[in-house]
């Protein structure tokens, strides 16, 4: 698995108020990255005291707005159809755990890097859209990270992240296979939730 950098996951969080004319899955990220930056910038001393509080700052603004389910079936590929409910439900609640504390843990690193918005695309499949973002850190080059949301119902819920290219979903693939095909799908489960109990990614 690719180790992505913390920008992958920390970049929803920038952003401004609403520009007219842009689409409501780029309105929903910038205005969510509103609040989120609000929080963060509320709470920051409390935050620099107790880490901890960021992660339910995390799952009160930004959880959701996203589809942890989809995510993980995409992520667990073909062995999801091997779950019983159970163990979906188990996939699902462990990987959400250790995305949100990644995210939380990147968030903490956030220093004011700049953000540009193009304009929103149709997506592949019907009902779906990508919003794409450019993100310079410094006087770097600027970092493509594209968004994968799909309409369910009257919102939008992001289903992917792509940092130049590379997608939330398929950078955990390949890993997962390889634990399934070793221990199965409870041999995945066990592995996520050690993560989650020793605080890795």
């Amino acid at each position: 698995m690719k180790r992505l950098p913390w920008i992958f996951f920390a970049v929803v969080m920038l952003g401004a108020s609403s520009v007219a004319g842009a689409g409501e899955a780029t309105n929903l990220i910038k205005q969510t990255s509103e609040r989120m930056l609000a929080a963060l910038e509320l709470k920051r001393s409390q935050i620099d005291a107790n880490p901890a509080i960021i992660y339910s700052l995390v799952d009160q603004i930004l959880v959701p707005h996203f589809d942890f389910e989809r995510i993980t079936r995409a992520a667990v590929g073909k062995s999801w159809k091997q779950a019983s409910s159970k163990q979906k439900g188990d996939l699902t609640e462990e990987f959400q755990q250790v995305l949100v504390r990644t995210y939380a843990t990147s968030l903490l690193k956030y220093n004011g890097e700049e953000i540009r918005y193009l304009p929103e695309k149709s997506g592949s499949r019907d009902g779906t859209v990508t919003v794409s973002t450019q993100v310079r850190q410094g006087g770097s080059a600027r970092i493509p990270i594209d968004y994968s949301l799909y309409r369910n119902g009257s919102k939008w819920l992001v289903y992917d992240v792509k940092i130049d290219g590379v997608s939330l979903v398929s950078n955990y693939r390949s890993s997962f296979a390889a634990q399934v095909r070793s221990g199965g799908i409870d041999g995945l489960i066990k592995s996520l939730k050690q993560k989650n109990a020793q605080g890795t990614a």
